[in-house]
């Protein structure tokens, strides 16, 4: 087992992952969770953001962006948790988590027998996950198989190397992960899930609304996350969906925390437009 203090430390777009983690943790406390994540406290200690996370700027405005980056994170678990259930509910057993990050679904949800779920991420990701699963002594409820490889590279040969069939159902997750990527890189990316796609698979991704990177990454701390946002959804996200050969269902934020009992109190500052959260299903 990888000592603590050899543990390499989280950097980049990963490091990301360890923040997403803080905030899992901060709603696993609450009374009224809408998820329960026990590793997510582990993983932030691990990545040096908890019990508290480094100072922000004396900024009302920047207080704000961070509270709504955190909500956002919140409401998009508990849709994708959703989505992962009725997926399994379906009889979907093939899962897999692109950009898994500090992702703990294999360990905290209940799955069905057969069900085997596949983790793609860079070797550092993995690596320090790793180190914090085996301190914690975790144990996946279902098949765990974690793939190193990086999205840039031919990540569809390395996922069936380590088992992965596309000829029956899967079920897909990219979550806060394409605003980190390029158009192109996304268009890509779209193509290489579909290829790998059987009739009766589904997908569910998160998605940067219009005008978020204006908003937050504009004047954002070099280093964080939205620093980092590179692409939005385009305006017609169920449209652009059909063009890869899904069935999708696009949804607000606004729209899925009211359904959660976490209703955004503050009116709407511009038109809604289509939502970020997208669940879909290869027909």
């Amino acid at each position: 087992m990888t000592d603590e203090h050899e543990r390499v430390q989280p950097s980049g777009v990963w490091a990301t992952a360890v923040g997403v983690a803080r905030v899992r943790a901060l709603e696993t406390e609450r009374e009224n969770a809408l998820f329960r994540d026990p590793l997510a406290q582990a993983f932030a200690t691990a990545g040096g953001l908890w019990p508290s996370s480094p100072p922000l700027p004396d900024d009302e405005a920047a207080r704000r962006r961070r509270l709504a980056v955190s909500f956002s994170i919140v409401i998009r678990t508990k849709f994708l948790d959703d989505l992962l259930q009725q997926a399994s509910a379906s009889g979907v057993r093939q899962v897999v988590l692109l950009g898994a990050g500090m992702d703990s679904r294999a360990f905290r949800m209940d799955w069905p027998d057969g069900t085997r779920l596949f983790e793609v991420d860079t070797t550092a990701p993995l690596d320090f996950k790793a180190s914090v699963l085996a301190q914690e002594r975790a144990v996946a409820r279902c098949e765990r198989i974690t793939v190193a490889v990086d999205l840039r590279e031919d990540w569809p040969c390395a996922l069936a190397a380590a088992g992965h069939d596309p000829a029956v159902p899967t079920v897909w997750i990219a979550e806060g992960l394409l605003i980190y990527l390029p158009q192109d890189a996304v268009e890509l990316l779209l193509a290489r899930i579909s290829a790998q796609s059987a009739t009766g698979s589904r997908m569910g991704l998160t998605l940067g609304s219009r005008g978020v990177i204006e908003r937050f990454g504009t004047d954002a701390v070099p280093g964080s996350a939205a620093s980092m946002w590179v692409s939005e959804m385009p305006d017609d996200p169920v449209g652009w969906l059909a063009g890869h050969g899904w069935q999708a269902g696009s949804h607000t934020l606004r729209e899925r925390a009211a359904a959660y009992g976490r209703p955004i109190s503050t009116p709407p500052q511009h038109e809604e437009r289509p939502g970020g959260l997208i669940s879909a299903v290869r027909p």
